[in-house]
């Protein structure tokens, strides 16, 4: 694949978010490789953002989001979901990107086996934690650099993008001052807005 070191060079995760759109990611693992072209994507700050997992400070869970850029920052989501994010921006300033969505564009029987459960191949990427499924993203991976088994290959052309509040965030990280969620429109993959919720933890 291609270098990313251009889209990683001194973007924070809020320039760099929308310019993932279009990108695929790849990893590969001893069950084969997935690759999914990324179509849905959320920016998570620092201490400025309510949202982030870093907003309080630095912990043993978010040291990743503190990394170098090019790094991985994998959390469990309710005890289950495994999703994965970007790190952007300089070394000790907290700044990723959620990947939330995509369509799987390499290792479809691969990813159908990880979701068996899934009917429309459009559906096996579509949220967070689905992807992180069919990417077999492990909390091993966090803290690990793209080139350690996980390539990414940036858009060609820039495609048209759509933002919105991020979904499913608590406010005031949630609200429509926070418009950090990207897009591609058309997207069957792409999944659906959700308003906040009182009592889910924040998504970064």
């Amino acid at each position: 694949m291609d270098s990313a070191a251009g889209l990683l060079d001194g973007r924070n995760a809020l320039s760099a978010a929308p310019l993932l759109l279009g990108a695929v990611i790849r990893r590969t693992d001893a069950e084969g490789s997935v690759a999914v072209r990324l179509t849905e994507v959320e920016a998570y700050l620092g201490a400025d953002d309510p949202g982030s997992h870093a907003f309080r400070g630095r912990t043993t869970r978010n040291a990743p989001m503190f990394g170098p850029p090019g790094g991985l920052y994998v959390y469990l989501s309710y005890g289950i979901h495994r999703c994965a994010n970007i790190v952007f921006g300089p070394e000790g300033e907290p700044s990723a990107v959620l990947l939330r969505a995509g369509e799987v564009v390499e290792g479809v029987d691969l990813a159908r086996r990880r979701r068996p459960a899934v009917r429309a191949d459009a559906h096996l990427a579509r949220g967070p934690g689905n992807l992180g499924a069919v990417m077999g993203w492990s909390l091993a991976d966090s803290g690990t650099m793209l080139g350690d088994g996980v390539e990414l290959r940036p858009a060609a052309a820039a495609p048209a993008v759509l933002r919105s509040p991020r979904t499913g965030v608590a406010l005031p990280g949630g609200g429509a001052e926070h418009p950090w969620r990207f897009h591609l429109p058309g997207e069957p993959s792409v999944s659906p807005y959700r308003a906040s919720a009182p009592r889910r933890a924040s998504a970064r």
